[in-house]
């Protein structure tokens, strides 16, 4: 069992009381400092605290006005400053967020509004034209806010005209919002539907209390600065609870970001000092600057430089944001730090980010968790670990094997309430000692730090006994610089037993150009053997397949799985 180590230098702030507590510290604190920045139709537009306090009570009055401040509020968009209004606005209410994955087919969308029980959605334009070809299948929904529009058309309404009815309310001394408080803080205040790599998705309730104790022992264990680039996905909870009410609780500027595309640019325009992140958006950056520092013929020159920011930072004197300068340049000149979650990172990466002046430390979590389990902290950052329990938690390894590895599993103020309307669900994931299992394994060091040595459900076991993780070869496959993504999986016999191992890699499509593919195919073997070459024979892999077609994916970037461990 394990509790957490606290950052040398926590960040010391009250424990807000509420999410209008958290919302009012921030007015009280810096209410004329900027909240968001984002890019609008006649440049950048800029949010104070203060006005973003005002645009929560103005949209909060009108659906106080329309009856709906105790409903189910649901909203569907790319990430953007209504977005976070909505969400803010729908958290101080006396109703549940339910925030819905702008990316989810027809079907899908069907599924969990009328699971979620849905009675208002926001949405931007593109996701009202979903909403009109599925009308006549979610019929406990009243009306669809839509962002975009500018005149109301039947239920479909103008997202702009309802602020400007609850700001007319608002000013004329319609309070009923404003005056909310939410005293039970464990009731259900967010719904958020899973999109995990197997089964079917499924509601996570989480409560005010689980959100609040997320924001505030959260800032304890990591250091974060002034201004962030929002860049992940608003529905997902590492985004819009780890990332949006964070950047509120520290006061610090939250700038979004309007398109992957250009990530790199609005670094450029933005400056950020910090940003959340999962590994597949890294590795692409990592692998850019890499070859564009290649290109440029400067890789003896970034060589030379790390070998030398090393040697001096042993004897005391930090000089890596001076020697590269050029390289921070291209991030805005202020990042000092990102952090990783939802996926495994490759330690090579981090020490990359770290030679060059860049903190980059990795977490774990989980949706059902609020989402943030651990975290790596500055001072004691291990990349083979994801580092240290949140304050508010309990971890245990249960039913440990002779390395101390076993289920993760965890307990205390961020574990959610259940599964909405799933109580078999629910109950399949606790402990009779109110513990969540969390099915992904690992161990704890000696420090504490948790480690993940993969998926209980990918578990491979063999025919002569041996488990295996298929995360762990993938880590040494993935150092392949040619090698994108991969899965390993186990050959199955005419019996159905897992005999061997195999796996499927997909190549960067520059190196595919740049031999035939029987000489490719040998080389990948060569490479793939070696690097797995140190590991004991049952986790050699017998077979090296060259994928033609990408990996199905969750919406996260996540590679789904069938049930049987191999790919889609």
């Amino acid at each position: 069992m394990a509790r957490n180590v606290l950052a040398r230098h926590p960040v010391v702030r009250p424990e807000p009381k509420s999410i209008k507590h958290l919302v009012q510290m921030a007015v009280d604190e810096a209410g004329d400092q900027i909240s968001h920045k984002y890019r609008g139709k006649d440049g950048i537009v800029e949010v104070t605290f203060k006005e973003f306090q005002k645009d929560i009570y103005h949209l909060g009055t009108a659906l106080v006005d329309m009856g709906l401040e105790s409903g189910h509020i649901a909203c569907a968009g790319e990430n953007s400053y209504n977005w976070i209004t909505v969400f803010v606005t729908a958290l101080q209410s006396k109703g549940v967020f339910c925030p819905i994955d702008k990316d989810l087919p027809d079907d899908d969308l069907v599924n969990i509004i009328n699971h979620g029980d849905d009675d208002i959605i926001f949405c931007d334009k593109k996701r009202e034209e979903a909403f009109k070809r599925i009308r006549d299948r979610i019929e406990r929904v009243k009306y669809f806010i839509c962002f975009d529009r500018e005149e109301d058309e039947n239920e479909f309404l103008s997202f702009g005209k309802l602020m400007a009815r609850g700001k007319e309310l608002y000013e004329n001394g319609d309070k009923r919002f404003e005056e909310i408080e939410n005293e039970d803080k464990q009731k259900l205040k967010m719904l958020i539907y899973t999109s995990g790599t197997t089964g079917l998705a499924k509601g996570v309730m989480l409560s005010e209390h689980n959100i609040l104790s997320l924001v505030h022992w959260g800032i304890q264990l990591t250091t974060l600065r002034d201004v962030a680039l929002s860049v992940l996905p608003y529905h997902h909870c590492y985004e819009s609870i780890t990332g949006l009410l964070v950047a509120i609780h520290l006061k610090a500027t939250l700038c979004i970001n309007d398109s992957l595309k250009r990530v790199v640019k609005n670094m450029a325009l933005y400056k950020p000092s910090y940003m959340y992140v999962v590994p597949a958006l890294l590795e692409v950056v990592y692998r850019r600057m890499i070859a564009s520092i290649e290109e440029k013929g400067k890789t003896k020159k970034v060589q030379t430089g790390i070998k030398l920011s090393r040697f001096l930072r042993a004897i005391g004197i930090d000089k890596r944001r001076e020697i590269f300068a050029e390289l921070h340049a291209a991030f805005g000149g202020r990042l000092v730090k990102i952090i990783c979650g939802g996926a495994p990172l490759r330690a090579e990466i981090v020490e990359f980010f770290d030679d060059i002046g860049i903190i980059v430390t990795n977490g774990y979590g989980i949706t059902e968790c609020s989402p943030l389990v651990a975290v790596n902290t500055d001072f004691d950052n291990d990349p083979k670990t994801v580092g240290y329990p949140m304050g508010c938690i309990d971890v245990r390894i249960a039913e440990p094997n002779e390395d101390g590895e076993g289920e993760i599993c965890v307990k205390g103020d961020i574990v959610m309430l259940g599964y909405y309307k799933n109580e078999q669900a629910t109950k399949d994931v606790f402990t009779e000692d109110g513990y969540f299992c969390t099915g992904d394994y690992g161990k704890l060091t000696k420090k504490g730090q948790i480690m993940i040595t993969g998926r209980k459900k990918n578990i491979i076991i063999l025919g002569n006994g041996k488990n295996i993780y298929p995360e762990e070869l993938e880590e040494y496959i993935g150092n392949i610089p040619y090698v994108l993504e991969n899965i390993v999986y186990a050959d199955r016999n005419e019996d159905g037993r897992e005999e061997n191992l195999a796996v499927q890699c997909v190549l960067d499509p520059e190196y595919l150009k740049s031999g035939d593919i029987a000489e490719l195919q040998a080389k990948l073997k060569h490479d793939v053997f070696a690097a797995l070459e140190k590991l004991p024979t049952y986790k050699q892999v017998n077979n090296v397949i060259i994928r033609e077609t990408p990996f199905v994916k969750t919406t996260t970037n996540k590679i789904r799985r069938a049930k049987d461990g191999s790919p889609m």
